[in-house]
């Protein structure tokens, strides 16, 4: 294994040197950690991770929490999406992710004393409950942290604009001669959920279109399962809608497989929005026109407002609300 002491050997200069040039001190000239650098390089010197945060006062690792009702965590593809991208951005600046372990919450510790005892530099949260005691508690804490898919808190946090989605949703279902549009929501309690609520009454009101309260449907935590209820609910009306605007393309895809168990056309008899455009969206049949959130947008800014309080050892207050666009696929027709 090579050490600072070979390199120090290899390059001429002392140990002392060769330790400040790695570290990026600024008492070392920009041509001794070039050569340093460089011979480094070439010698294949790995730093010792204990040793370097010792000197740096770093572990260059970040905590990593999941915090959504239905506990899908990694396994749903809005979610993965934006970690992967985030995890991609911190990489390259040099970076590791701790991702906790939900078993944290069966063990007397929270996530906070978890992710202190591990070191890290500075947490990243997706979360749905703003009320999640927890993630209250780290928001509190002097780490550097910023939150996903939330707002109005304590801290930075990178959001969408899930009001101009719902709006974008159902401006154009109208544009397509619909009148008679449905929502099936997700759980009002959480974040997404309320504001996509907000955002399909607004757009109703502003359209002049009645908001029939049974066209408001309650599709829980954003499931297949749950969308597929909540279908049930609408299709069994006196009168069912033309077009349902739907909070999630899981939601949607259990919708739209009721849907046809009953003998309803997609989109012939029944148009259909999503919301997330998962990779799914474009596979289904009929393919799902959809809104899409950015998530590399989300994880590349989540990343890099982390990062900045990181560097200043300073917490940041900030909302940033990243745009959504509507997605035109095959789920929707012209009445």
């Amino acid at each position: 294994m090579i050490t600072i002491y070979d390199l120090a050997k290899r390059t001429g200069f002392s140990s002392t040197t060769v330790s400040k040039a790695l570290n990026n001190y600024s008492d070392v000239s920009q041509k001794t950690k070039n050569i340093i650098l460089q011979t480094a390089a070439e010698m294949g010197y790995l730093p010792n991770a204990h040793a370097q945060s010792l000197s740096t006062k770093k572990s260059w690792t970040i905590g990593v929490m999941f915090s959504e009702a239905n506990e899908v965590g990694m396994k749903h593809p809005f979610f993965n999406a934006i970690i992967e991208s985030f995890r991609k951005h911190v990489e390259k600046e040099g970076y590791d992710l701790i991702i906790a372990s939900r078993n944290l919450r069966n063990r007397d510790i929270s996530y906070l004393e978890h992710f202190l005892y591990r070191g890290v530099d500075g947490i990243v949260v997706i979360c749905s409950d703003p009320n999640d005691p927890q993630v209250q508690e780290m928001i509190q804490s002097n780490l550097p942290i910023v939150v996903i898919d939330m707002s109005n808190q304590n801290c930075s946090v990178v959001l969408s604009d899930n009001l101009s989605g719902a709006e974008q949703a159902i401006t154009y279902l109208y544009s397509l001669g619909h009148t008679k549009i449905a929502h099936i929501a997700g759980d009002s309690t959480i974040h997404a959920g309320k504001v996509r609520i907000e955002g399909f009454k607004k757009a109703m009101k502003k359209l002049g279109l009645t908001l029939h309260e049974k066209y408001l449907v309650n599709g829980g935590l954003f499931s297949i399962k749950e969308g597929a209820e909540a279908m049930k609910t609408l299709l069994d009306l006196d009168e069912p809608p033309t077009a349902v605007f739907i909070a999630g393309d899981h939601m949607a895809i259990g919708a739209m497989e009721v849907a046809k168990s009953r003998g309803i056309r997609i989109p012939d008899d029944l148009s259909i929005v999503g919301y997330d455009d998962i990779e799914m969206a474009s596979y289904v049949s009929p393919k799902l026109t959809t809104v899409r959130q950015d998530t590399d947008v989300l994880g590349v800014r989540a990343a890099q407002l982390l990062i900045k309080q990181m560097v200043q050892d300073k917490k940041i207050i900030t909302e940033e609300v990243i745009p959504v666009k509507l997605i035109e696929r095959e789920s929707c027709k012209t009445i």
